[in-house]
């Protein structure tokens, strides 16, 4: 697959290549280019022209654009469903659930740029009264979206959509792992009409293509989702020029399980949300904070409801969870559960990777507060952390002793309980009586603390993705 650059479908200017492999079986499937630093920079001149041209279309032209994109999604969602799969590792069933809701955040995207009204500022001090004071939101201009593995059609969907919709010229760059999906995606999205030198991808490393484009003069915006160390990284090369960044970084989210709800949809609800794409999801819920008269009954309904769930080949139809994105990456879980283990917690379930990049349902118990896996150590992998807990204040001092504050749920029948700890949680999204693996494409996602800066979602991002300019008429009344 080749990539996009001012409209042409390109390879590398030094002819390098990267293969890309299917992480289920270590196969194949495709070669992408590997970018220089050349490539970027041709990339970055192009959008300068392209900005330019994309501020001024009529906003309900760019809407009708992406409507179309959208279009062509579902078109070709058997398709793409299928790349995802292969692409990531992650089940077909996975790759079929994130394909069936881009048409509707793209639609959701372009329906309220078409309603965002501005302002008329009112005369409310002296010296006003004969002056008009309008708002309007206008683009930044070139908005460089990198773009993750583990969920790579969503959350490219999720910065794409309120850029080009704001007016902004973008430049993509994919996750070097699985490039596919997004590849292709953007290949529809030229199709449905975006000017080539509008939206372009550039393929390649990070340490190449990652941080030309963040260090950039030449861009306005960095929106990434990625670690907090990455976030960190392109925060500081943003910084130099001034550039905005909108970043959803790491999260260790809990869930707080209390005694007087029912443990069995207690227990379906964390598999729920930890099973999904092998547990690579930012704003699962990994940590459960457990009471401790209900500790074992919930560990007990847990290890039940997860020997239910079929992991294996990503491209049958009966699997429900697939491998995770790499080798490495389920080599650095199984790293991290050995760790858990030798700080005193207790194995009951799984624990051990297998055929290269697959890793079986885990659950930790005995997990005690002060162990890492407990604070600041985010697994990024289908393992559950069973903390126990006395006492409601233990329990929200446990959730907030983290360095992450991205999404956290509580399980109780005591609503006034629910709203008392949901008030105190150090986060960005709440769920009562729910997982926190929560996030519909309206929703304003992002974290606190050191999970992340701004947020995403069709009912903020539009204005991430913009900014003011006031207008003022002098003595025109």
């Amino acid at each position: 697959m080749k990539m996009i650059i001012n409209g042409e479908r390109v390879d590398a200017s030094d002819g390098k290549i990267i293969e890309v492999y299917n992480p289920a079986t270590g196969e194949q499937i495709d070669t992408i280019p590997s970018a220089t630093a050349e490539d970027v920079e041709r990339a970055l001149d192009a959008a300068q022209a392209g900005k330019e041209i994309w501020a001024n279309t009529p906003l309900y032209e760019r809407c009708n654009i992406l409507k179309r994109f959208a279009d062509l999604i579902v078109e070709h969602k058997e398709e793409l469903a299928w790349i995802n799969s292969r692409d990531t590792g992650k089940s077909i069933k996975d790759g079929r659930a994130e394909m069936g809701r881009i048409d509707i955040m793209i639609r959701g995207y372009a329906e309220r740029a078409n309603h965002l009204y501005s302002d008329c500022l009112p005369d409310a001090q002296p010296g006003m009264e004969h002056d008009l004071y309008i708002v309007r939101r206008e683009p930044f201009g070139v908005v460089a979206c990198i773009i993750p593995f583990n969920y790579p059609a969503s959350l490219l969907s999720q910065k794409i959509a309120p850029a080009l919709a704001m007016g902004n010229a973008i430049i993509v760059k994919p996750a070097t792992d699985n490039p596919l999906t997004v590849m292709r995606m953007m290949e529809l999205l030229i199709e449905a009409g975006v000017p080539g030198n509008v939206a372009q991808v550039v393929s390649g490393r990070g340490s190449v293509v990652g941080d030309k484009l963040v260090g950039s003069p030449k861009i306005d915006v960095a929106t990434i989702t990625s670690s907090t160390e990455a976030g960190i990284s392109v925060a500081t090369a943003a910084a130099r020029n001034l550039n905005h960044s909108l970043m959803e970084l790491g999260g260790n989210s809990a869930l707080v399980v209390f005694d007087d709800t029912d443990i069995d949809k207690a227990a379906a609800a964390a598999a729920a949300s930890r099973t999904p794409n092998a547990g690579q999801t930012c704003g699962a819920s990994k940590r459960f904070i457990v009471q401790n008269t209900v500790r074992e009954q919930f560990v007990s309904a847990l290890v039940e409801k997860l020997k239910a769930i079929k992991v294996g080949d990503p491209q049958d139809e009966s699997t429900d969870v697939g491998c995770l994105i790499t080798e490495k990456a389920a080599a650095e879980v199984e790293k991290q559960v050995q760790h858990t283990v030798s700080q005193g917690a207790k194995c009951v379930l799984g624990g051990k990777r297998y055929n290269g990049a697959f890793f079986p349902m885990t659950v930790l118990n005995d997990v005690t507060p002060d162990m890492d896996a407990a604070k600041d150590l985010e697994i990024f992998g289908p393992v559950f952390t069973v903390i126990g807990f006395d006492t409601e204040e233990e329990a929200v001092k446990i959730a907030n002793n983290s360095k992450y504050g991205l999404t956290g749920g509580v399980l109780t029948n005591d609503y006034k309980k629910a709203m008392r700890v949901a008030t105190k949680m150090q986060c960005g999204g709440i769920v009562v009586n729910g997982d926190s693996n929560c996030r519909p494409p309206e929703m304003a996602f992002g974290g606190f603390k050191m999970s992340g800066l701004g947020r995403e979602g069709i009912s903020a991002t539009l204005e991430e993705m913009s900014q003011l300019k006031t207008y003022v008429f002098k003595d025109i009344r």
